[in-house]
């Protein structure tokens, strides 16, 4: 594995972190490389690694129903009340529920979007959210005697919905070499195990340090300062599988990594474009801005291959957000208030050949002297490029457009017909953008259909990247990132005194290959369940068996830990809702939301076990084990008084200065966001247009372009029931979602079992029995839930310049199952799930 030595900033706001996102341009420039790799290895996709990695294959109970028609609403209500009660009982979760997102309570560990700035409502969580919390905060127990009654290889035979309803994990467990079951240790026993292990290595650099976003800003700064005092800068996240595509698109155009717009001005904006996302399940409170938007006068447009119910109507059902508290009844008795003006069925990775053709219809109208909204004074004074994006427009042809992104030239002009009638204009993506192997352009498309407009850096305008995990990008701003800017190592190293090392370590796909190589030989991981959510399983599960030492911090069991290096660890840790005790007295701690605002969170229920350690006591003691005297940093300190950590954040990290103080007088603040003042720090000065080549597919006659998807009973990998109501898909999770046209076309029938295959660069990859379901999704596109076809995503298959793997966007073809197997969905909800309002135009 060769990693560039270069830590140039290439562009980016510092005073935002934006030096965290760049280019990997080292990497590939290309999505598809020319040649083969060196090496290509043949795995057994059968054999025990390889099944225990993922859930088992059955169908169990599976049955299609009617969906929902409208998101929220009574079914909300009722199902954070089942699984609150169910998990907690009722007085524990009344009082949890009333302390997620307020200043005074805890941040919830499921989406990043925003609270609002002012007037918080007493209930200010979701159903999703409310699932969250019950979910850590449930009763349940797994004990020592768990693991001495089940072995390694019968929990690997669990599904993971099953793992995950065991409950919290309450003391340190190792499984020791060849071991079949795990076993008690105790944490001086574990530190030492790893201390000695890391300590052993022939380099730094064959440890990898891996977070998720349930980390939060305190415990991620120093888990980023012991993994470069060890000497390594082995940072791989999560966000290198989310949005790391946005980061870098956003960064080379407008000079920040991160979205630009408040909900400030999406509530007061006159138009909405949200891409590849379904915020009704991903980031359910999402739901009440685009509604307070739709009250001020905006429209929506939903791009997307499925037609998301939350896009289309969703009933609000929290009281405090109707004047008169008589209205909420006959709402939640009604039909619901409608969201989406217009819905776009764009293909799998349609996105840019359809902002294309809303360019090109601009620019035709202008030309020929209709109105367009393009604003050229902004365009002169603020950005360059525009003459190279023009002429690229210009040239595409009518036909190419319509026929990638598979929409009808009438869709693209009705669509065209209200972005020039807007004088304020938003546009919000998430991962159906992002997993693509041309992630980056369609992320630099989007910024193109602001820029050309003027939507940026004035109110009711700009991006908005929708974080997936509470944290997610707060962990980035940390410095949790594998190729950190010159100025934020000197900074570090200057407050702890050390010399930072300047070589790039391993992002999450490279931290994969390394491993496999033997390259990465320990991998310790705060939170998260890293196998579950990372492509290609077989490969991937290969390669984390090939490591020495795994160790995973977690509060409930996963896959991560049932498919191990020679050695494993998992130590438990307290949840976010969950009172942190320690030497000075309670703690809290910050996490960094969609939108860079900087909010608190201090837990409050009686920990889950007296045995638990909280993140930041755990890297604190594990680096003192591993440093010893090589290190000056204070590390018991830090762990005893966590306004010591922001201290040194406030003294590293520009735009948290006076952190402490400010926390507790302001409650929250907004780190810099110079784009959102029309201040572009690219390496022009200007904010860049881009020119994006549609991408071609090329699809034969027998293959579809399948997207992943979570189901409504999950967020990530977390699978907290088997019911997706909003698709009507009920008691089971492996299921294909086509288009009946596609259906008849293959020779199919709905409820017919079929095995799916992917393809790539010759390779071939199986993910056995899916039943198939009609739905109104997008022609020769397909969506399956995660992680069971994770399987099936390509380790090389990634995004150029980020390296992002592309989960939404893989080749498959569909083999029936012989004999001829098929459920018996019935027809009526079959056609009813079909038959849906959907504001579309031919």
């Amino acid at each position: 594995m060769n990693t560039s030595a270069s830590t140039d900033v290439i562009q980016g706001d510092e005073q935002s972190r934006d030096g965290h996102y760049r280019a990997k341009q080292d990497l590939r420039e290309q999505a598809a490389p020319s040649g083969r790799p060196e090496e290509t290895v043949e795995l057994d996709p059968n054999d025990a690694i390889s099944l225990q990695a993922q859930n088992p294959f059955d169908l169990g109970k599976l049955r299609v129903g009617s969906a929902s028609q409208e998101a929220a609403g009574i079914p909300a209500i009722w199902n954070t009340m089942l699984y609150g009660i169910g998990e907690m009982g009722p007085i524990r979760s009344s009082e949890a529920f009333l302390k997620i997102n307020h200043v005074t309570g805890f941040d919830c560990q499921s989406c990043a979007w925003p609270s609002p700035d002012k007037k918080r409502k007493i209930f200010e969580f979701c159903e999703n959210g409310a699932k969250a919390v019950s979910d850590e905060s449930t009763k349940k127990r797994i004990t020592p005697e768990f693991f001495a009654r089940h072995s390694i290889a019968d929990l690997a035979g669990q599904s993971d919905y099953w793992l995950n309803e065991q409950g919290r994990l309450t003391s340190p467990m190792v499984r020791h070499a060849n071991a079949t079951h795990y076993q008690p240790i105790s944490w001086p026993e574990a530190f030492s195990m790893i201390a000695d292990e890391l300590n052993h290595l022939d380099s730094p650099d064959q440890a990898a340090f891996y977070t998720s976003g349930k980390t939060t800003n305190e415990p991620a700064f120093l888990l980023q300062l012991f993994a470069r005092q060890f000497g390594t800068n082995n940072l791989p996240d999560c966000s290198n599988m989310c949005h790391e595509s946005s980061g870098v698109a956003l960064t080379e155009t407008l000079g920040i990594g991160k979205g630009v717009a408040t909900l400030e001005d999406m509530e007061s904006t006159e138009l909405i474009f949200i891409f590849g996302n379904n915020p009704g399940t991903n980031h359910p409170r999402m739901l009440t801005t685009l509604q307070k938007a739709k009250d001020q006068g905006a429209k929506i447009i939903a791009v997307n291959p499925l037609p998301e119910v939350s896009l289309m109507r969703v009933t609000n059902p929290n009281p405090q957000d109707y004047s008169n508290p008589l209205e909420l009844p006959f709402a939640l008795l009604g039909k619901g208030q409608a969201l989406a003006d217009l819905y776009l069925p764009v293909r799998v990775n349609g996105d840019v050949a359809a902002i294309k053709g809303i360019l090109k219809d601009l620019f035709e109208r202008e030309r020929e002297g209709r109105a367009a909204a393009i604003d050229h004074e902004f365009i002169q004074s603020f950005t360059e490029g525009f003459a190279e994006l023009l002429a690229d427009v210009e040239a595409a042809s009518w036909e190419e457009i319509i026929e990638e992104s598979g929409l009808t030239r009438n869709q693209l002009r009705t669509a065209a017909d209200m972005y020039a009638a807007s004088k304020k204009t938003i546009c919000a993506w998430c991962l159906g953008v992002t997993q693509q192997r041309n992630g980056v352009h369609n992320v630099n498309m989007i910024v193109n259909l602001l820029l050309v407009g003027g939507h940026m850096g004035r109110p009711g305008a700009g991006t908005v990247c929708v974080r997936g995990h509470s944290n997610v990008q707060g962990d980035r701003t940390m410095g949790v990132w594998e190729r950190p800017p010159k100025p934020f190592l000197a900074a570090l190293g200057k407050e702890f005194g050390f010399e930072p090392p300047q070589k790039w370590g391993y992002d999450t796909v490279e931290t994969l290959h390394a491993m496999f190589a033997g390259e990465v030989k320990v991998f310790f991981a705060i939170s998260g369940n890293f196998l579950s959510n990372v492509p290609d399983t077989v490969y991937s599960a290969h390669a984390m068996q090939r490591c020495k030492l795994t160790a995973h911090v977690s509060t409930k069991l996963n896959r991560s830990h049932l498919v191990t290096g020679e050695r494993a660890l998992i130590l438990p840790c307290l949840g976010r809702s969950e009172e942190d005790l320690q030497a000075t007295g309670k703690q809290w701690l910050t996490v960094e939301d969609s939108m860079g605002i900087i909010n608190p969170s201090q837990g409050f229920l009686p920990p889950a076990s007296p045995d638990l350690m909280s993140d930041v006591a755990i890297i604190a003691k594990l680096a003192l084990a591993t440093l010893g005297s090589r290190t000056k940093t204070k590390w018991l300190d830090f762990s005893g008084d966590y306004h010591l950590i922001r201290d040194a954040i406030s003294r590293v990290i520009p735009g948290f200065e006076n952190f402490n103080a400010r926390i507790a007088n302001e409650k929250f603040f907004y780190l810099p966001n110079a784009a959102k003042h029309r201040v572009f720090k690219t390496s022009s000065g200007k904010a860049k247009l881009t020119v994006c080549p549609i991408p071609k597919h090329d699809l034969k006659a027998d293959e579809l372009l399948l997207t992943t998807i979570r189901s409504h009973d999950q967020f990530n990998s977390t699978i907290y029931g088997l019911n997706d109501r909003y698709r009507g898909v009920f008691d089971g999770r492996r299921v294909l979602f086509l288009n009946p046209v596609d259906i008849e076309a293959l020779n199919l029938r709905a409820g017919q079992i079929v095995d799916i295959y992917s393809h790539f660069e010759g390779e071939v990859r199986k993910a056995p029995r899916f039943a198939i379901v009609p739905y109104a999704i997008a022609r020769r596109s397909a969506a399956a839930y995660y992680p069971e076809t994770n399987v099936l995503i390509p380790i090389r298959s990634v995004a150029a310049k980020s390296n992002q793997p592309a989960a939404k966007c893989i080749r498959i073809t569909l083999t029936p199952v012989e004999p001829f197997e098929a459920l018996p969905f019935s027809r009526a909800d079959l056609d009813h799930n079909m038959d849906r309002a959907v504001p579309r135009v031919p």
